[in-house]
């Protein structure tokens, strides 16, 4: 009898743990965090954007894109997290994730915006006129590509200044190296460079110096000619 009853009391604490465990699932007590809903990760990301926390911005929008990848918010999580690796100064990485949205959305109506973020990741990575000048070249294309697109559009129009600005910058590196050739006693390499410089880019005041110093390459080129 008393195996009888110590065999009943073990199979109700089994049942009541058994009941316990599932109420605390349903109550969700103990277990694991519910996760977020689209709109709670997209409410988190903006909050957090606006707060100036990129990086935890960042992660949100991540979440959203991979957790909610059919979400009709994903495409806007997918912007958001660019502009905030742009705001982190992460350059490179917002670059490459404006140009993976373009890459999947080339209809949306942001696409102008893109395209300008492209060209500004890369001008704000312009060096002096002594160092490479390849986020300068990238920086003029995106720009010039936006104002060929969308010639009208408002960030077509703010482009301007910067295609200005980087045709100077590079004008100025061309005349750099051109006079390091001179300088240097290499008179066709240099001449070649100021000639690039006026046929590749308009006159924003470099013209001038640059006609001097082909005038100055063509003298010593010629008087180096007549001492064969």
């Amino acid at each position: 009898m008393a195996q009888r009853m110590a065999y009943i009391l073990k199979r109700f604490i089994v049942i009541q743990v058994f009941f316990l465990l599932i109420g605390c699932s349903l109550f969700g007590i103990g277990g694991d965090k519910p996760e977020k809903s689209p709109e709670e990760l997209m409410n988190q990301g903006m909050s957090e954007f606006r707060d100036g926390d990129y990086k935890d911005a960042v992660e949100a929008f991540q979440k959203l894109k991979d957790r909610y990848p059919y979400s009709k918010l994903a495409i806007q999580a997918e912007l958001k997290m660019a502009d905030a690796l742009f705001k982190r100064k992460e350059f490179e990485e917002a670059v490459e994730a404006y140009k993976e949205f373009e890459r999947l959305h080339p209809k949306n109506k942001s696409i102008p915006y893109v395209i300008y973020q492209q060209g500004m990741g890369y001008f704000l990575r312009m060096s002096t006129i002594d160092r490479d000048q390849t986020s300068t070249k990238n920086a003029l294309k995106e720009f010039e590509r936006l104002r060929k697109e969308f010639p009208t559009n408002l960030f077509s129009l703010q482009a301007r200044r910067n295609i200005r600005k980087c045709h100077i910058a590079l004008a100025e590196y061309e005349f750099y190296v051109g006079y390091f050739y001179f300088k240097s006693g290499h008179y066709l390499a240099a001449l070649r460079r100021f000639e690039y410089l006026i046929t590749h880019y308009p006159d924003l005041g470099q013209y001038g110096k640059a006609f001097i110093y082909i005038d100055r390459c063509k003298e010593k080129l010629a008087e180096e000619k007549s001492l064969l």
